[in-house]
């Protein structure tokens, strides 16, 4: 296997796609027990014990090293497995973004892999949709008004006139 160069971060590209897609399933799966009722209850159930367990040890500095260094290192290494499984979950989504945008006639292509533009194209696209947003609220509000003149004067039309025997002679 290649060094990498001084001074460079691994990328996870360096490492081989059967280690890769090992640590994609158990990422997925930890990270999905971990989301469950039973590892809550079971996390619970753990300080409760603990908790407990402090008048024994005198609620010492090692009893309470115990709780602060487990809980530490649970953390420390659920970052990176929830990292994971959302960097995947994300990537998911923005494939399938990029399908119904590019099934769809009446979309722009030009709006696949978005998330690879730099800020100047995210700000330029954004002052688009900006004025396209504006542009579709002021016809919708054109159109609300042309409505509401429409229904006066459909009441003014159908309204009745004056009584005939009160018609001036």
């Amino acid at each position: 296997m290649n060094p990498l160069p001084a001074g460079s971060v691994p990328t996870g590209s360096e490492t081989s796609p059967r280690v890769r897609e090992r640590f994609r399933r158990f990422s997925g799966a930890t990270a999905s027990a971990m989301g469950s009722p039973w590892a809550f209850i079971t996390a619970c159930s753990a300080v409760v014990v603990w908790a407990l367990l402090g008048p024994r040890f005198r609620f010492s500095d090692t009893w309470q090293l115990v709780i602060n260094t487990g809980t530490t290192i649970i953390t420390f290494l659920m970052v990176f497995l929830i990292q994971t499984t959302q960097n995947r979950d994300a990537r998911a989504i923005q494939l399938k973004l990029d399908e119904l945008i590019r099934g769809n006639s009446l979309t722009r292509n030009q709006l696949i892999d978005l998330e690879e533009c730099d800020e100047t194209e995210l700000r330029m696209l954004q002052e688009q949709f900006r004025r396209l947003r504006a542009k579709a609220h002021d016809k919708a509000q054109d159109k609300a008004q042309a409505k509401a003149k429409a229904e006066i004067q459909a009441e003014l039309h159908e309204s009745p006139g004056p009584p005939a025997d009160d018609a001036p002679r």
